[in-house]
Order: structure tokens, then C-alpha cells, then sequence
């Protein structure tokens, strides 16, 4: 019988992310649309301000694969699901980040306006006690996905229901500036499918975090 995760909210967080000495890694965990980046941001500012730059975060989009690799793949239309991230290369950052034997790492980041990775974006210093890695494939429990759960100290699922999920994606797409057709390509063609992946493939995570 598979173990049920402990509910937990954002001061359980808090205290999971500071209960010990020496760095963690974090997986904050969750279909498109889940509020991933939110909570992330969240506990590492309230780190942050009991701990100044002890917590920074590491986005799994950076590692996606440029548009050229797509188009050659043909995969641009499904840009975001599992098989367009190089999730080889998250796997050596992830074993970098918990070594922690260099004084500072530089990390890629995705610039979702114009929907590419900037190499080297981020700095990670030797200091940083908390690395939150938030990205919707942490927890996949296929390989290669499947390969990245040994980095994590403690993992964490967001669990929101696919009519709050649709919403949101829906006033995030607009925000850019695409039509009603586009809009609507990407929050069912795209985002929710690679959503409902994500909830059905996931390995149980710690905690889950509601709503």
C-alpha cells in the first residue's frame, strides 16, 4: 500500500526548508498553471528574510530545448511536455547544486517573452542553504525523469483542480498578447494534456500543498 503525502502549507514550508544545518534541495511540484513559481518565490523570500541569501530557486525551464531542436524534432507544438527538456542536463546541474563544492553556479533561466533559456542567468552561491527546484516533471516516474529523484531532500506536490488550472492558463496566455484561438490551442491542446500527465505519472511526493 503506497504511503498517502502530510498535507503541509506555506509556514510548514518555511520550517521544512529550515529545520537543518547544511544545504537542501527542495521540489516544489505541480501540473501548468499549479501556482509552482508562486510558492517557490514565497518560501524563498520568507527564507530569505530570517536568513539573508540563504535560499534561491532553480527553475526546471530553463532546461528546455531551444525552438531550433524542436523545429529540427519536430516538437514545437508540444513545447513544455516531458521529452522537450534536456532532463540529462538538469540531472548534472541537480548533483552540482547538492555537492556544493564550488562558490558559485551559474544556472540557466527561461524567459517565457520570448520563449527562450538564457544560459548562465542565475547565480547560485556556495552559501545558499535552500535550493527550491520547481518544475511540473520533477517527480515523473519514468526515465529519464525518474533519475532526478535522488537529489531531493524533501519533494512536494500542488494539488489544483483542472477548472482553477484552465483558468489560469487561460488569463496567462492572454496577458501575451494572443489571440482567442492561440490561447485556447495552448491551455487545451498543450498545457492541460501535459497537466494531466503530470498528476497521472508522478511518483507520491512528501507533501502535497492544496489549492
Amino acid at each position: 500500500m503506497s504511503r498517502e503525502p502530510l498535507a503541509i502549507d506555506l509556514n510548514g514550508l518555511f520550517a521544512l526548508a529550515t529545520a537543518v544545518s547544511g544545504r537542501r534541495l527542495i521540489a516544489i511540484v505541480g501540473a501548468p498553471g499549479s501556482g509552482k513559481s508562486t510558492v517557490a518565490e514565497g518560501l524563498i523570500a520568507q527564507v530569505n528574510a530570517v536568513h539573508p541569501g540563504g535560499a534561491a530557486i532553480l527553475p526546471m525551464d530553463g532546461y528546455h530545448f531551444d525552438d531550433a531542436v524542436l523545429d529540427a524534432r519536430g516538437l514545437r507544438a508540444r513545447k513544455g511536455a516531458p521529452e522537450t527538456f534536456d532532463v540529462g542536463g538538469l540531472r548534472h546541474m541537480l548533483s552540482r547544486l547538492k555537492l556544493n563544492d564550488e562558490d558559485e553556479i551559474a544556472v540557466p533561466v527561461f524567459d517565457r517573452a520570448i520563449e527562450i533559456s538564457r544560459s548562465a542567468a542565475r547565480l547560485i552561491p556556495k552559501a545558499v542553504r535552500v535550493v527550491v527546484v520547481e518544475g511540473n516533471y520533477l517527480l515523473l516516474g519514468l526515465p529519464p525523469w525518474s533519475h532526478l529523484h535522488v537529489a531531493f531532500d524533501a519533494t512536494v506536490m500542488i494539488n489544483v483542480s483542472e477548472e482553477v488550472l484552465r483558468r489560469r492558463l487561460t488569463e496567462r496566455w492572454e496577458s501575451y498578447g494572443l489571440s482567442p484561438a492561440e490561447v485556447k490551442a495552448k491551455v487545451e491542446k498543450n498545457d492541460l494534456v501535459n497537466g494531466r500527465f503530470v498528476m497521472a505519472n508522478s511518483a507520491t511526493s512528501n507533501f502535497v500543498l492544496h489549492g
